[in-house]
């Protein structure tokens, strides 16, 4: 890589090329430690003599700002760095709309590693002992290859077909998804698939309707994006549909396993917000996060296998099924508003990194997925099962889980009235990761009690974590 002087005529060229290195190193562009091309090598690039380059390396390092070493070459020696005044937000045209972003609060956002507690019960999260690392390295060499194969283009903006077709069949089989390959658009991850969605679906001022309690971060980003969001509440059935104001463009909901509190949508409610959506002209984003485990009664079919009319838009992820880090999920989107979001997502990064897409693909067609799901289910249903008997058993004055038969999150109402902040910090001082409700609420009012993820926390640690649980409840009862 070369180093970027320019040099300017045929004139005054050391003082050029010694002004030139010495503001880079002053203002941090070449950072400390960083290695200056050989004299003969710069000379050349830059067309000048190689004595002009030995003479500035010279009184640079006179001067302390280079070092030489003997049989490796020339530094940047440390310095303190010249901090220049920059402009302020407040002097930008756009201060305001940066004030706003700036205020936007970050809920869900996980721990760096060197953040985590020795016990963390965080949602979105899974184990990283249940992530089949040699079955995706070998579909990560596969990909390799046909990446080496193939040319130098761009890929498609939906994604490559055989991922969407891998993904059709995948949620067919295990949702009841109706769809085709041709009715997918791959994603980095379900944020950005909402994110497509709302930009061709709403524009400012328009109504959103959403559960509330809900999906923070899906409020924030319609919020974002202009819209005006209605928080609609929920009962034990899901939504009350009734609710949803006229005027609406757009239905958020999560039917399978409601976010945060996990019950289940009714297969009357199911029906009404299929109605509602179809007299409104609403589009409806059906949210199925974590619905590929299920640990009591029948499965419940999708909401999309039950939309007749096209107004279902299912949005899925592979981040709580595999890890969070491989950002990946897809969109089964409806005629009416295919073609816009596969333009919308040529705009915003033209496709999702092809590297990654092959390996799914891999992994979906040979089967690993599905024995992934299995494996992990199995362990899950455990930890989740191991949770609910301390809740019902000692942690019972306080805490009431909320029924739930999917996903690998529950939530936990209190009982009594607990100060939630407080156990928050004392759990953290023992290495234990809590997480409040109370952040997922909007326009309802606040219910208090905690988010408890299982993805996370090894199921031999559940004990221990919530001794420690409970005897911090019986301190500040």
């Amino acid at each position: 890589m070369e180093l970027h002087v320019v040099i300017n005529g045929r004139k005054d060229l050391a003082e050029q090329l010694y002004r030139q290195l010495r503001d880079a190193i002053e203002c941090g562009r070449l950072a400390a430690g960083a290695q200056l091309p050989p004299s003969r090598l710069l000379a050349e690039q830059l067309g000048i003599s190689r004595k002009t380059v030995s003479d500035t390396y010279s009184l640079l390092t006179y001067e302390n700002f280079l070092i030489g070493r003997i049989g490796r070459g020339t530094f940047v020696n440390a310095r303190p760095v010249k901090a220049e005044a920059k402009q302020s937000a407040a002097d930008l045209a756009c201060a305001q709309s940066l004030e706003k972003w700036r205020e936007l609060p970050t809920p869900l956002r996980h721990p760096t590693l060197e953040g985590t507690s020795r016990y963390e019960f965080i949602g979105g999260a899974t184990s990283r002992n249940q992530f089949p690392q040699e079955e995706w390295r070998r579909c990560t060499q596969d990909a390799l290859r046909r990446i080496a194969q193939s040319g130098g283009f761009y890929s498609q903006p939906e994604g490559l077909p055989a991922l969407r077709s891998a993904i059709a069949g995948h949620v067919s089989f295990s949702r009841g998804v109706v769809c085709s390959d041709a009715d997918i658009v791959v994603c980095n991850g379900a944020q950005q698939a909402l994110d497509l969605i709302a930009r061709v679906v709403l524009e400012p001022g328009s109504l959103v309707a959403m559960e509330d309690p809900g999906y923070t971060p899906a409020r924030l980003l319609f919020s974002a994006q202009g819209a005006t969001v209605i928080g609609v509440p929920v009962d034990d059935q899901g939504i009350q549909v009734e609710r949803i104001p006229d005027g609406v463009r757009l239905i958020y909901v999560t039917p399978s396993h409601q976010f945060p509190l996990g019950m289940p949508m009714s297969q009357a409610r199911r029906e009404a917000l299929l109605e509602r959506a179809r007299a409104l002209g609403a589009i409806v984003i059906e949210d199925d996060y974590d619905s590929e485990f299920r640990y009591e009664g029948r499965p419940t079919d999708s909401l999309q296998s039950l939309d007749k009319r096209g107004v279902v838009a299912y949005v899925g992820t592979f981040s709580k099924t595999m890890l969070p880090q491989l950002r990946l999920g897809y969109a089964v989107l409806p005629p009416a508003i295919l073609g816009a979001v596969i333009k919308a997502k040529r705009l915003t990064d033209c496709h999702t990194s092809t590297l990654p897409q092959w390996a799914l693909a891999k992994f979906i067609a040979e089967g690993y997925l599905l024995k992934h799901i299995r494996r992990c289910h199995t362990v899950y249903a455990g930890r989740r099962e191991r949770i609910l008997q301390r809740l019902n058993g000692d942690l019972s004055p306080w805490l009431q889980a909320v029924p739930s038969t999917a996903g690998f999150h529950m939530a936990a109402l209190c009982k009594v009235p607990v100060n939630i902040p407080l156990l928050l910090e004392l759990a953290k001082k023992v290495e234990v990761g809590l997480y409040p409700l109370h952040g997922f609420f909007y326009q309802e009012p606040v219910r208090d009690g905690l988010f408890i993820g299982f993805g996370a926390i090894e199921t031999l640690d559940i004990d221990p974590a919530l001794d420690k649980v409970r005897d911090i409840l019986q301190q500040i009862a």
